[in-house]
């Protein structure tokens, strides 16, 4: 499956019948020997390349919350610092079903380990160097690192 730019043409205002999910994620990130390493996530066979953590929000949680329980029960992550908040993304979901905006922070962590806690799907966490970084599989998600100055 390609992502093309028409995930991002369709809107909630464009289209009222649309409902909208509200969904929170973090770029990770660590250092070592004088490198940047970003925490991705390969989330199965059904789903080729990359992805940075991220889900849905459950009732009651902030939004912040929300970013840090998922980047937990996707990569397995749970020693984060908070950096900064970046904002948020918007998108169709992957069937187009609904629109889909994705709140984003950047966290640092010295945690190298992660055992995904997802019950439901076989997340593995890798981390790449910023100059070796992978295909990944949203688009939006490859403008992060011209914003974030990393």
């Amino acid at each position: 499956m390609v992502i093309d730019q028409s995930w991002y043409q369709v809107s909630a205002v464009l289209n009222p019948d649309l409902p909208t999910e509200i969904s929170a994620g973090g770029i990770v990130v660590r250092g070592e020997a004088g490198r940047i390493y970003l925490a991705l996530i390969e989330e199965g066979p059904d789903r080729p390349g990359f992805v940075l953590p991220k889900g849905h929000v459950d009732p009651g949680e902030t939004i912040e919350q929300a970013a840090r329980r998922e980047i937990a029960e996707e990569a397995g992550l749970s020693e984060l610092q908070l950096i900064a908040d970046l904002g948020v993304r918007e998108r169709l979901n992957l069937s187009k079903t609904a629109w889909k905006k994705i709140y984003y922070f950047l966290f640092t962590t010295e945690q190298v380990e992660g055992v995904p806690t997802d019950l439901y799907k076989s997340y593995q966490l890798h981390w790449f160097a910023l100059e070796k970084l992978p295909r990944l599989f949203w688009p939006e998600q490859r403008n992060w690192w011209n914003l974030t100055g990393l």
